[in-house]
């Protein structure tokens, strides 16, 4: 009877755990257009070398930019603390799309992309991220989207500042 009832509250706890890492998930999104082609954007989004001198946010990209490549991402928080971030370059698309996954499933995931529309006047991009996880529920993650658009904007200088070629 007793071993019952553990069995019982144990399934419960698991069921409830699935539940909360199922059910936390957050999606970011911001936009921005830069007047300059897609190709002039991608340049500066290719050039990971060059992250230090223009990028607020992303202050370090190590590793190959190409389809499986294990990346290692340094992101400045509001506080000024740098966190490393370990992602796998899941989808790229030329001048359209690069799309980064990364950490520890049912704790934290991200999904982060990268993504250039031509149109009227220059380039749309757009950084997208979903992230699931447990840890959401503890998470302040307030911070993401205002820092996503000083990103936008900081790129947006970086191309102007090489010509928008």
């Amino acid at each position: 009877m007793i071993w019952r009832s553990i069995k019982w509250i144990a399934g419960l706890g698991l069921v409830a755990a699935i539940a909360l890492t199922l059910l936390g998930k957050k999606t970011f999104h911001v936009e921005a257009t830069i007047p300059a082609p897609p190709s002039a954007v991608w340049e500066v989004l290719m050039d990971t070398a060059g992250y230090p001198e223009w990028n607020p946010v992303f202050v370090s990209v190590s590793g190959p930019y190409e389809q499986g490549g294990e990346i290692l991402n340094e992101v400045r928080d509001p506080t000024g603390e740098i966190l490393k971030m370990t992602a796998t370059v899941a989808e790229l698309i030329p001048e359209r799309k690069l799309r980064q996954k990364g950490g520890l499933t049912g704790f934290i995931t991200f999904d982060h992309q990268w993504l250039l529309e031509p149109v009227d006047g220059g380039t749309r991009v757009t950084q997208q991220e979903v992230d699931r996880g447990l840890y959401l529920w503890f998470w302040d993650s307030s911070w993401i989207e205002p820092a996503y658009r000083k990103t936008n904007e900081a790129l947006k200088a970086r191309v102007m500042s090489l010509g928008g070629r």
